[in-house]
């Protein structure tokens, strides 16, 4: 029955693929509408990408579906653009506003510039407090409470992941309120001649993208270059037997949560610059898109989440094509239910190895 289901989408897919060449060849969708939506869909998949790393790494070497990743993902935007705010804000507005992200409705993403020209640097410094912010929370929370469940089992250890979750978010919730909040101002555009695409470039975007594969580049370097990506790769294939050949487990556990970590509150920080707001549910709402490309590339597989992070991206986008705004993540649910038929261990097969 399954095979059938799933035969059923396959052929839905190519249906999809047929019409999608016709509407090009006859003129009904415009070339540079088509790049448009792809060039999102990369902007989107990058996103999810680099926030699936961490959590792909996590199941990897600790072997449990760690719940509260989404809101590392928020706690990376909090701290990134609170310090791009006190940094952007010197002389312009009152440090209690600049710290509480404009809470008290003293001061605004436009008085303060908050572009990538008009504050180059409190937008780059707020990129890396980013990731030091996320990587000291990660570590305090693995500390306090992974460490000492580190052999439960993976169901107690999430379990707590989502209690962990809850408390992050209300933390937040507690220190900056509810109200989603517009962080920056309008990308700055470049204007181009290029025939395929109708649409100027935004600043942002392409800063997203080139720092997105920028980290991802340097990542493929570190797992297969350097001794700890080696040591990571082992103990991801067998811990015991990496503990046995002397390779120190918790060192790699440690150095599994800084870069996991380090990439998720980026993956924060970034998609705040290119949507332009922030809210305590901007990680919780991008938990299941992250979830969705860690399975369809293969559960701890970390260039599975990142093959899967862009196919979701992609797809979302690319579906606008037939499909409203609102119902873009139904085209991306949908490619991951039919590959995890046809191949249920995922694209890259399900190893669970960096």
């Amino acid at each position: 029955m399954e095979q059938w289901f799933g035969v059923l989408l396959l052929l839905g897919l190519g249906v999809l693929l047929v019409d999608l060449v016709r509407r090009l060849a006859v003129g009904e969708l415009r070339t540079g509408t088509f790049s448009i939506f792809l060039w999102r869909g990369l902007v989107d998949g990058l996103i999810i990408a680099l926030a699936a790393v961490g959590l792909s790494m996590t199941y990897a070497i600790l072997r449990f579906a760690n719940f509260s990743h989404g809101d590392l993902v928020t706690t990376g935007a909090f701290t990134g653009w609170t310090a791009a705010y006190v940094v952007g804000g010197i002389g312009i507005a009152e440090m209690g506003s600049r710290i509480l992200l404009n809470a008290d409705r003293g001061t605004s993403a436009r008085e303060l510039d908050m572009h990538l020209f008009g504050a180059p640097l409190a937008i780059v410094l707020g990129l890396v407090i980013a990731a030091v912010g996320t990587i000291l929370v990660a570590l305090a929370i693995d500390r306090v409470v992974y460490r000492r469940m580190r052999n439960a089992g993976g169901i107690p250890l999430l379990i707590a992941s989502v209690g962990i979750a809850l408390a992050l978010r209300y933390v937040i919730v507690f220190f900056y309120g509810e109200h989603t909040r517009g962080v920056t101002r309008s990308s700055p555009r470049f204007e181009h001649d290029l025939v395929f695409w109708t649409e100027s470039l935004h600043v942002h975007q392409s800063t997203l993208v080139v720092v997105g594969l920028t980290l991802i580049f340097g990542l493929h370097l570190l797992l297969q270059y350097t001794k700890l990506g080696k040591a990571m790769r082992a103990m991801a294939d067998n811990r015991d037997l990496a503990l046995i050949t002397g390779i120190p487990t918790e060192r790699v556990i440690l150095m599994t949560w800084i870069i996991g970590a380090g990439l998720t509150g980026m993956a924060g920080y970034l998609i705040v610059l290119e949507q332009e707001t922030l809210s305590f549910n901007t990680g919780w709402f991008l938990l299941l898109l992250i979830f969705s490309a860690v399975i369809l590339g293969g559960i701890g597989s970390i260039y599975g989440a990142i093959a899967g992070g862009l196919i979701i991206g992609i797809a979302t986008n690319v579906s606008l094509v037939w499909i409203s705004g609102d119902l873009t993540e139904v085209a991306a649910f949908t490619l991951m239910i039919l590959i995890l038929i046809l191949r249920p261990s995922g694209i890259f097969g399900g190893v669970e190895t960096a």
